[in-house]
């Protein structure tokens, strides 16, 4: 069975990719608005773990709606769960049999809930699995570190194909640099460079 995991590179799509790699066919997917190059950080992420790979175009209508939330709101939370819910609408127009995310139980953005999953599976007749959902911010960690080589530190300086990166230079565009700084806090990123075995 053919599956489509978003996929960043870092520690919680990876660990979501191996978990389902036994049951599925995984194919790691990467949304780009074709404002960076970081999609090729998530490239070489999933072909260190042995997954194909592809590239898949977002609409750029939501970047730039996404940042007049985030500007508006005066932090990211809306912005990042509005790209992440076209991202999974977009893979799941993919001729796969189901989607995927590394969403864990204890994320605050971006989430799925039991309602927009069911919608998205009845509308697009796949599968939405969550693998991590039932796991904490620690037993991920735990996995992760007996499992991967892993780079971690702050936001801006940890290469990763996550959304945030397109969002902050689309939101420098927008207003100047100084509204990234008040919109976006500080926090740690992760990037996997393979596997530790």
């Amino acid at each position: 069975m053919e599956l489509a995991l978003l996929y960043s590179g870092g520690k919680d799509s990876s660990l979501a990719a191996v978990l389902l790699d036994r049951f599925y066919d995984v194919r790691c997917v990467t949304g780009t608005f074709g404002v960076t190059d970081d999609w090729q950080h998530a490239e070489r992420a999933a072909t260190e773990l042995g997954f194909p790979f592809d590239r898949i175009d977002l609409d750029e209508t939501v970047a730039r709606e996404a940042v007049a939330r985030m500007y508006e709101d005066g932090y990211p939370r809306n912005g990042i769960q509005y790209v992440h819910e076209h991202a999974l609408e977009t893979i799941a127009e993919l001729d796969v049999d189901a989607v995927a995310d590394g969403t864990r139980r204890d994320d605050r953005v971006p989430t799925v809930s039991r309602a927009q999953a069911q919608s998205l599976e009845d509308r697009h007749d796949v599968d939405y699995l969550a693998p991590l959902s039932g796991f904490g911010r620690h037993a991920v960690d735990r996995l992760v570190e007996v499992t991967f080589d892993v780079e971690q530190g702050p936001s801006e300086e940890i290469p990763k194909s996550d959304y945030e990166d397109e969002l902050r230079v689309l939101l420098a565009e927008a207003h100047d640099v100084d509204a990234v700084a008040e919109v976006f806090p500080d926090h740690e990123q992760t990037y996997v460079h393979g596997r530790t075995d």
